[in-house]
């Protein structure tokens, strides 16, 4: 499937016209389960990403918002350059990052994978040192559990798409497990919460900055790092251990496990 597609633009409120006209505009194709989002081409590269949703989306859309804000300073992000909220409809105009998505660097040249795999864990690790007491947002596996056992009650899992290791299971019995399996403890660090290789921007093997922020908050570093293992190892058995030794962290079996498995009910 195409990543992106050209199409006319839409109607758009009055209070982003400006910003957006005179530009070619794409449809993006990743990640269609939540905000519709249009890449807003520019004659100098200046690309502008477009984010809108109502109802639940809606939702969506304002808590990246206010997150993004938040972490603007501290770590690099899209430039807001604005938000409108419309007949039940948000809509939010940001900048583009420079580079390539990490995804997409590893696709065309496997052999940046481990360049890039320490590049990732360098920038996990400063993301998580941004002191946990200043963020005012919470995603703990505990408000995950919660959210996961809604989905779990209204059958809302797609147990075709678990990963390798879990296919053929029903989404009963990775949640029976996983609670069986329950790691005594957890740490408190700010997350990204979806910590994945198309959510990261890279130039020249570094990492320039990440996007998708509607889950930053306060929860267990593995949250992150099982997103991020699991996306690496796509491309490479050694491609993990690399990462982690960048990061700085032994391999903690129980919390990755436990992470993977929470993951697979959203």
């Amino acid at each position: 499937m195409a990543r992106e597609t050209r199409i006319t633009s839409p109607a758009v409120p009055t209070g982003l016209a400006a910003m957006v006209g005179n530009r070619t505009w794409f449809r993006d194709r990743v990640g269609e389960s939540g905000c519709t989002v249009y890449r807003l081409a520019g004659v100098a590269g200046d690309d502008l990403y477009l984010k809108t949703g109502s109802g639940a989306q809606l939702d969506d859309l304002v808590d990246e918002m206010v997150r993004l804000r938040w972490l603007t300073p501290h770590l690099p992000v899209p430039r807001l350059h604005g938000f409108v909220l419309e007949g039940g409809t948000g809509w939010m105009l940001t900048g583009r990052l420079p580079g390539r998505t990490a995804y997409q660097v590893l696709e065309s040249d496997p052999k940046a994978a481990p360049v890039l795999a320490a590049s990732l864990g360098a920038f996990l690790r400063r993301l998580h040192a941004i002191p946990a007491e200043c963020c005012p947002f919470n995603a703990d596996h505990r408000l995950r559990l919660a959210a996961a056992k809604v989905r779990l009650e209204a059958g809302l899992v797609e147990e075709d798409e678990f990963d390798e290791a879990r296919i053929g299971m029903s989404a009963q019995a990775v949640w029976d497990e996983m609670l069986d399996a329950l790691p005594p403890q957890f740490e408190r660090v700010v997350t990204h919460g979806d910590f994945s290789l198309d959510n990261l921007f890279v130039v020249d093997g570094a990492v320039t900055g990440c996007i998708d922020l509607g889950r930053v908050g306060i929860a267990d570093p593995w949250q992150d790092l099982a997103i991020l293992w699991n996306s690496l190892e796509e491309f490479g058995e050694d491609l993990p251990p690399a990462m982690l030794a960048a990061y700085g962290v032994a391999l903690d079996p129980a919390r990755l496990d436990f992470h993977l498995r929470l993951d697979e009910f959203f």
